[in-house]
């Protein structure tokens, strides 16, 4: 199993969804900025909490959870 310290579930912090070292910061929330063009380092000053290896983590994270599973893409 792949280990990622930087990544909480916590069903008292946004319903359980995976954060960002406890915080109100969702996995989500940084791969969605991403995927929209936002740079690294805009999210860094838009959110001086975060460490440039919390970004790394969300990336990875979601990657992994990605490669865990088959989903059909929609055809139309």
């Amino acid at each position: 199993m792949t280990t990622f310290d930087r990544i909480t579930h916590d069903p008292a912090v946004m319903g359980g969804k995976p954060c960002i070292r406890g915080m109100r910061v969702t996995v989500g929330m940084i791969v969605g900025m991403i995927s929209t063009g936002v740079t690294r380092e805009e999210l860094l000053a838009d959110y001086p909490y975060l460490e440039a290896e919390d970004i790394d983590a969300a990336l990875a994270y979601a990657a992994w959870r990605v490669s865990e599973r088959d989903v059909p893409m929609p055809t139309g």
